[in-house]
């Protein structure tokens, strides 16, 4: 598995032009204070992964671990996922709510993967594979750990005019890491159908048929004619589904597609 090859080109730029953000307003706001940088930096990482096993252990109290045991064809599933992206070991849980919604965290092996519950109902296997091989992409792209440091950085800033700054740059990174992981979930279903069918059913809900689907992706596709929807865009850790699927579009037809199909593990 050639894994840059499932990097949306954005990404590692921004991934790039974001730190140096970071630094360049660090270093302005707060040059008194220079020697305790390394310090602080430090004491982000070990908070962070501190934050990272609290939330672990509250998943593991609250959440039902997918099995062999315990679900054995959606453990099938995701193993077959995980062989697909050469993820490495990780974890599926899935949490009881009433929204759809799907994330992954983990500073080290086993990394986790959380799906909740309408997930289940709504998408079919295929659409599934998607779902759970775009979780993986953030794994296998190391978005998890680099979220949580670039995130928690981005969370204490030294003034309310670098916050801004920081809000809007994370975010711009998070958005091509999206991008990424969509790539990710694709070669991990092999479908353009129903990766495109599973984002549709994110934003639109239970669609029951392929007429459902069109007609939810007509409503997307009118939105994002709308000011208000790329201001909001700009303001978001995800981009707009319709742009998402584009970029999908756009990667299902690529010669790095082909080689990433050609060279998958199952």
């Amino acid at each position: 598995m050639h894994r840059d090859l499932l990097r949306d080109p954005s990404e590692q730029p921004i991934l790039v032009g974001t730190f140096l953000v970071i630094l360049a307003v660090f270093l302005l706001a707060a040059a008194p204070t220079l020697c305790l940088l390394p310090l602080g930096a430090i004491l982000l990482v070990f908070a962070a992964f501190q934050m990272n096993q609290a939330h672990h252990r509250a998943i593991v109290q609250n959440a039902l671990r997918i099995s062999s045991q315990t679900a054995p064809d959606l453990a099938q599933l995701a193993a077959e996922c995980g062989k697909a992206l050469d993820s490495g070991p990780f974890e599926l849980y899935v949490l009881r709510a009433r929204q759809m919604n799907a994330y992954t965290f983990g500073f080290s092996d086993p990394r986790v993967v959380v799906m909740y519950s309408p997930l289940l109902r709504v998408m079919d296997a295929v659409e599934l594979r998607f779902i759970i091989g775009h979780e993986l992409g953030h794994v296998v792209l190391n978005h998890t750990w680099l979220t949580t440091l670039l995130g928690g950085i981005a969370g204490v800033p030294p003034s309310l005019g670098a916050a801004v700054i920081f809000t809007f740059a994370f975010r711009w990174w998070s958005r091509a890491c999206e991008y990424s992981s969509d790539r990710a979930g694709l070669v991990a279903c092999g479908s353009l159908e129903k990766a495109t069918s599973a984002l549709v059913k994110l934003a639109a809900g239970e669609l029951d048929s392929p007429a459902e689907i069109e007609q939810a992706l007509r409503l997307l596709d009118a939105e994002n004619d709308s000011p208000v929807s790329t201001l909001g865009e700009r303001l978001a850790t995800h981009p707009l589904i319709i742009n998402r699927i584009e970029k999908l579009r756009n990667f299902a037809a690529s010669k790095e597609y082909r080689e990433l199909m050609a060279t998958k593990l199952i």
